[in-house]
């Protein structure tokens, strides 16, 4: 199977196509929108949803703490404390494109 991964600069560039703009304008835009959002998940809450219509959410919950957890390569029993997680839920567009069929 192949895999195309994109990075932050090819989404820049993709952007400045879009727009017209300066391929340096748009790196400032992305990163900016991507430190925003970082910022944004990243705030003392206990629960932070950011939600982008036709996009999809991304959230983060906490966890609960597990103390009987087990290293799965040493078999040793460990304790793993509470902690956050982030979690993408696609949006309605996006969930109807990757439910098709794989041709």
């Amino acid at each position: 199977m192949k895999v195309r991964t994109f990075t932050k600069k090819d989404v820049a560039a993709e952007i400045a196509n879009r727009l017209d703009a300066t391929l340096l304008d748009s790196l400032t835009f992305t990163d900016e929108l991507f430190l925003v959002l970082r910022d944004m998940l990243t705030d003392d809450y206990e629960k932070v949803r950011i939600e982008i219509r036709n996009f999809g959410v991304i959230e983060v919950k906490p966890t609960k703490a597990k103390p009987n957890a087990r290293n799965p390569q040493t078999n040793e029993e460990i304790f793993v404390p509470a902690h956050k997680k982030t979690h993408f839920k696609p949006g309605k567009i996006l969930k109807q494109y990757l439910s098709r069929p794989i041709k």
